[in-house]
């Protein structure tokens, strides 16, 4: 029997694309307080009455897109990832995936680990680059379940792998698919997040304080501005993109206090100075999902086309490539 048990998690996918399971999943990931960190009597307001109602219909139109045969990209790829986990990992190791948002959730996974009495229990939330709404988030409904357990075993939990050797090697080999002297430039596309919410991370001051673009320290380690940049120089280091010729930007924006430059307005930008081709990573993600395959791959490739530009590059993510495999095994066993 299997000492270890190792618990995949990410973000979430609704169930299907059909308007009901995406307002399910819409409701219970934008009532989460760490996503949305406004007073609860507001966010409660603004979620539930003005929010998912309007934005569920437009939202499951999207998700038919990008639904495939296997149906979500997010939880298939997330189920080939475990399955190839567990068979790298053998005999010792037991591989579980959840999701923090609808299904497998993360109390059904853990009830069903908590009933195969392993000595050690590594949890990794599958997020580079650690965030409160998302790893932080994950980390908080993972202890929340199992600080009712009688037992506890002994726990490691991953906050953040953005610097981890493989991680940057296997998005490497992918952008090497893709050399950077075929486009007129290369943007780093994260996931945005609110200003106040980087700004959390600090005891005093804002993120703008800090050198975050430049450099990583001891206090803004966990600062996702930081890491994301940090992220974006050590691939571009690996691959020979020149400082010049890339951007980091983040997307996804829900208004105009969120870091910036957003990765929509960099493409036009790039469309309107001339350029014709962009390539475009998205290393906030280990597996294609809405926000790449339909965000980055659909509308940013509209938006250059309508201002000059003749043709936008997604370099697909991790999903279940060997590389990620390994890297994931490392992780696992290093714990």
């Amino acid at each position: 029997m299997a000492k270890t048990g190792v618990l995949l998690i990410n973000l979430g996918t609704p169930d299907s694309p059909k308007v009901r399971d995406v307002r399910r999943y819409l409701t219970q990931f934008l009532n989460d307080p760490r996503v949305i960190d406004i007073p609860w009597l507001w966010r409660k307001l603004l979620v539930n009455f003005i929010i998912v109602p309007f934005r569920a219909p437009k939202s499951a139109k999207i998700y038919h897109n990008l639904w495939t045969e296997n149906g979500s990209p997010l939880l298939y790829y997330g189920e080939q990832v475990k399955d190839k986990l567990q068979t790298h990992l053998g005999a010792d190791y037991h591989v579980e995936l959840a999701m923090r948002y609808q299904n497998p959730s993360i109390p059904s996974i853990l009830d069903k680990m908590r009933k195969m009495n392993f000595e050690k229990l590594i949890i990794i939330p599958l997020y580079p680059q650690y965030a409160s709404s998302s790893t932080g988030s994950t980390m908080e409904e993972v202890m929340h379940v199992i600080k009712s357990w009688w037992v506890v075993p002994e726990i490691s939990i991953v906050s953040q792998f953005y610097d981890h050797p493989g991680f940057i090697n296997a998005f490497t080999e992918i952008g090497k698919k893709y050399p950077h002297e075929n486009y007129d430039h290369v943007i780093f596309s994260f996931h945005g997040l609110p200003e106040r919410q980087v700004d959390k991370v600090y005891e005093s001051g804002f993120c703008t304080d800090r050198d975050c673009k430049h450099e990583i320290t001891q206090e803004n380690q966990f600062c996702y501005k930081a890491t994301s940049y940090a992220t974006a120089r050590m691939l571009a280091e690996k691959l020979n993109i020149p400082q010049e010729k890339y951007t980091v930007s983040f997307q996804s924006r829900l208004d105009d206090k969120w870091i910036k430059p957003y990765s929509d307005k960099v493409v036009e930008k790039m469309a309107k100075e001339g350029a014709k081709k962009l390539l475009i990573f998205s290393p906030a993600f280990v597996a294609d999902c809405l926000e790449t395959i339909i965000e980055i791959g659909d509308e940013y490739d509209e938006i250059f086309k309508e201002h000059g530009g003749e043709s936008v590059q997604l370099v697909e993510s991790l999903n279940d490539h060997p590389l990620w495999i390994d890297t994931l095994a490392n992780i696992a066993k290093t714990r």
